[in-house]
């Protein structure tokens, strides 16, 4: 039987050091020439830009298993963005043209990563949708649910944990934190969010899938 590709990807990068940066650290920096790929194994990575208002607007966040930043490995483009550790983390480190190689010699490995910008590519759409037809509020849930999809720690039922705060979800929607707190708080009216645990709960998520609606 095949080894499951991820698998054959943790093999690899348990070939190379791993190194531990805390909360806050920055593992790479805009206009900084790309020497190595990442491989997450614990903790959660962000990539940022600032905006012209000095806010951090999250484009991108990585959980363990993701290797980034792969656009920069293999197209050598010049680097925008921010990449810091949003929580304590422990990476693997390769050298890119390695790990360039490495995904050339196995076209599992490539197809699974094609497989996962994809996924990436439509949830970036759903977002741009909402941004540019969508109100405050359906940007909002849009992000709540993205980040329950990708890091919520399932409950009972539909409710989900989500171990992030409204300021972490205002940089990832791009809204201001004012606007933030203001819809949040009819949300939590609502019984569709509260605060718990340093983190957000999320009772019933079909409930706060059925507030987006056709608000677009």
């Amino acid at each position: 039987m095949n080894k499951p590709v991820k698998d054959i990807v943790k093999s690899f990068f348990d070939g190379y050091p791993i190194v531990h940066y805390g909360k806050g650290e920055i593992l790479l920096r805009p206009d900084e020439d790309l020497t190595h790929v990442f491989f997450l194994t614990e903790g959660q990575v962000v990539e940022y830009d600032i905006s012209t208002a000095g806010n951090e607007v999250v484009i991108n966040a990585f959980k363990p298993g993701a290797f980034f930043p792969m656009s920069l490995a293999m197209n050598r483009v010049h680097n925008d963005y921010f990449f810091e550790a949003a929580t304590k983390i422990s990476v693997h480190e390769a050298p890119a043209d390695e790990v360039v190689s490495f995904i050339r010699e196995n076209p599992d490995v490539c197809y699974d990563l094609l497989r996962r910008v994809y996924l990436g590519t439509d949830g970036l759409l759903r977002r741009m949708a909402h941004l540019m037809g969508g109100k405050a509020q359906s940007r909002l849930v849009f992000e709540l649910l993205n980040a329950a999809a990708r890091f919520g720690e399932k409950r009972v039922g539909n409710s989900v944990y989500i171990p992030l705060t409204e300021k972490d979800i205002a940089k990832r929607s791009g809204l201001s934190r004012e606007t933030v707190s203001r819809t949040m708080h009819a949300l939590k009216e609502q019984a569709l969010v509260s605060v718990r645990d340093g983190g957000l709960y999320i009772p019933d998520t079909k409930k706060l899938e059925a507030v987006i609606g056709n608000q677009l």
